[in-house]
């Protein structure tokens, strides 16, 4: 191949890799659970454009630069196809590029105007009224299908149920979380053990995509209009005069100036960049569009964004403040976690006093020591972040910041593995690591032993009653001592909770597993560990060569693995789990079964079936098996949604493995569902 084919084979690569991964995270995002920030997100499709203009060849119709959000997933009601599409704005990072937006339309209308308006953090939303009734609410989807959310629309204060407006009138405007708001459903979802959301955008998408009306009601949910789809022509001919007319019939619409100069458009993105921690709600930009919108459509910016319009997106907020302590606590695996205390500052509208330090790899590279000023942001505009230190401020005497040689917790002395980052104490009596272990073990994602919360676990440690996880299963014998020193509560309390772990003994034993903390073996290497060996004594026997052959183990987890099991701690917990009557064997697998020797990865919601657990379950008595990915081995995967992009469905898709839903699966084997 020559030097030239081969350049060109590589900037393929890369342009595929790339796109992939900008459709991962989109796809991430557009579900509430986003796992990179919008920066972040930005950075990449400018690398993409940047891509596509330097080699057009590589641009297709279906570019992350021509398409708009991702596939609708019917959660809440029916989808639609929306009268007008719902488009994306296209995005600008410099104020240059903002200039030269306004030249270009001033050199075709001198004269033209602008509007100037928040851009909010939300969820886009197009209300449908006929004779004056709000008949429909749909979400955005690709820009073209959204969902029907007409039902919990109603019950979003903003959202008026009907207007004194007989024509047909097209709205479109953003759900949006307040951050007052957003922090009572943070509150109570921490009362009831429930997974906190990440931020008030991620709150507001899965609140509105519930089935439930009444539980988007009590959440709180806000709405600003900020376009007109269609209407009469009062409502459509300035964006100005269309949003103070919407305001007449109760609409709340978004903040809007109207500029005629370069200037005043450049200081009201000032002005409302300066108020961005003032606002009580998120927004990560200004819009700019042309106020006369019959100009709108003479400057297109390609099919996937609206005409006339440009979005100026701020970068991530941040602010200087001085760290004047670190506290080191101790995570379950005896991992050193230290944490700078500083200053408190107000990031997006909420205020902060610390981040993570990681660990002493992380503070000497940024050289960060107590006194030191260091720059703080905010992630994805909720976890805040240390980009630097400014060497210019540090404090005469200062130094960086080193962990101790001893653990706070026990005592200790503490150690740091050649090439690990981690430092880490290793005595496995570690009071600090016990509690964080407990907390894990009765958890959601291990043995889910309900109302052993933090607290009562807490407790149980600190008051001599737990040394390991397998004591929760010797509390029972402990009955009068927990009621007289009142640690779980009063008698009905306290029998409860026995209760819920006499119960847990029963668990599938992947729980158990997922529940000992061992590296690098979560909830969904514990079903797949489990689904191939059958019992926690069989993979606690398996040598380096067994471990190796399961799916998705390689050298590190099965090392991890061996170094547990081989310690005479977790040799120990395992004779006490058994003892105690905890359940250690999975399903049996059936000789000879309609699906035996066929291996299957079960992606996404599942219909017929409590969860993906029992699913596993049902499977493994049918003499199959069930693993964690898809790979060359896979018979097949089985997703209700055929069509999503996900990382399992594309793997499938590569590797020809044949994708079924849950009834084609069943048909197909010819297998009936197990009683109720």
């Amino acid at each position: 191949m020559t030097k030239s084919r081969q350049a060109e084979k590589n900037t393929r690569e890369a342009y595929n890799a790339l796109v992939e991964k900008i459709r991962y995270y989109n796809e991430r995002y557009e579900a509430g659970e986003p796992e990179i920030t919008d920066y972040e997100y930005d950075r990449m499709m400018l690398s993409l454009k940047t891509m596509e203009r330097e080699n057009p060849e590589l641009t297709g119709d279906a570019s992350p630069t021509k398409t708009v959000g991702a596939k609708v997933k019917r959660e809440a009601g029916v989808t639609v196809t929306h009268r007008v599409p719902m488009l994306s704005i296209e995005d600008v990072f410099t104020k240059e590029e903002v200039r030269a937006f306004i030249q270009k339309v001033r050199a075709e209308e001198p004269e033209a105007a602008f509007a100037v308006e928040q851009k909010i953090d939300g969820l886009s939303l197009t209300l449908r009224y006929t004779d004056g009734k709000l008949t429909l609410a749909e979400t955005r989807g690709d820009g073209f299908v959204g969902e029907d959310v007409t039902m919990n629309a109603l019950v979003i204060p903003d959202i008026p149920a009907k207007i004194a407006e007989t024509d047909y009138l097209e709205v479109r405007g953003e759900v949006y979380m307040r951050l007052s708001d957003f922090d009572k459903v943070n509150e109570e979802q921490e009362r009831l053990g429930k997974k906190t959301f990440a931020n008030p955008r991620n709150c507001a998408a899965g609140t509105l995509r519930q089935l439930d009306p009444e539980m988007t009601r009590k959440r709180g949910l806000s709405f600003f209009v900020f376009n007109v789809q269609d209407g009469p022509e009062r409502y459509r001919a300035s964006q100005t005069e269309g949003l103070s007319a919407l305001a007449a019939l109760g609409f709340h619409t978004v903040p809007s100036a109207l500029c005629r100069t370069e200037e005043e458009i450049l200081r009201q993105i000032d002005r409302i960049g300066e108020r961005r921690g003032e606002l009580g709600y998120d927004i990560d930009g200004a819009v700019v569009k042309l106020d006369e919108t019959a100009l709108r459509a003479r400057f297109t910016a390609g099919s996937k964004y609206s005409p006339g319009h440009i979005a100026y997106k701020y970068p991530p907020e941040e602010k200087e403040t001085v760290v004047r302590s670190v506290e080191v606590s101790v995570g379950m695996t005896g991992r050193l976690n230290p944490t700078a205390i500083f200053d408190p500052i107000r990031l997006c509208g909420t205020t902060v006093s610390r981040a993570t330090l990681h660990n002493q790899d992380f503070i000497n590279t940024l050289h960060i020591g107590i006194g030191d000023t260091i720059v703080v942001y905010k992630s994805g505009e909720i976890i805040p972040k240390i980009r630097c230190s400014v060497p210019e401020k540090r404090p005469e005497g200062t130094e960086d910041y080193r962990l101790p040689d001893l653990c706070p917790a026990c005592g200790r002395k503490v150690v740091r593995e050649s090439g690990m980052a981690d430092v880490k104490c290793v005595n496995p009596s570690c009071p600090a690591q016990l509690e964080r272990l407990v907390i894990n073990f009765v958890g959601r994602d291990a043995m889910d032993i309900k109302g052993f919360g933090e607290e009562i676990a807490l407790k149980l440690v600190r008051e001599g009653f737990l040394s390991d996880a397998a004591d929760i299963y010797a509390l029972s014998s402990r009955r009068d001592e927990l009621l007289e020193k009142k640690i779980i509560g009063l008698e009905k309390s306290t029998d409860k909770l026995l209760a819920a772990i006499e119960a847990s003994k029963k668990n599938d034993p992947w729980r158990l597993l997922a529940g000992l903390a061992v590296p690098n073996v979560g909830r969904t290497m514990s079903q797949t560990l489990l689904s191939h060996f059958g019992s926690i004594e069989k993979l606690a026997d398996a040598d380096l060569e067994a471990l190796l052959e399961v799916p998705d183990v390689g050298g590190v987890t099965a090392d991890s693995l061996l170094s547990f099991f081989g310690s005479e701690a977790g040799k120990m917990l395992v004779r006490k789990f058994a003892a105690a009557g905890v359940r250690m064997e999975g399903e049996k697998r059936a000789e000879g079964g309609r699906l035996s020797g066929m291996t299957f990865v079960i992606t996404g919601d599942v219909t017929h079936f409590p969860n993906r657990s029992a699913f596993s379950s049902f499977i493994a008595a049918n003499g199959g098996k069930c693993t964690g990915s898809v790979s060359k081995k896979t018979t097949a995967l089985i997703a209700n949604d055929a069509a999503s992009g996900s990382g399992k469905n594309r793997k499938a898709a590569e590797l020809g493995i044949p994708v079924l839903t849950e009834e084609e699966f069943l048909k197909q084997y010819g297998l009936d569902l197990p009683e109720a």
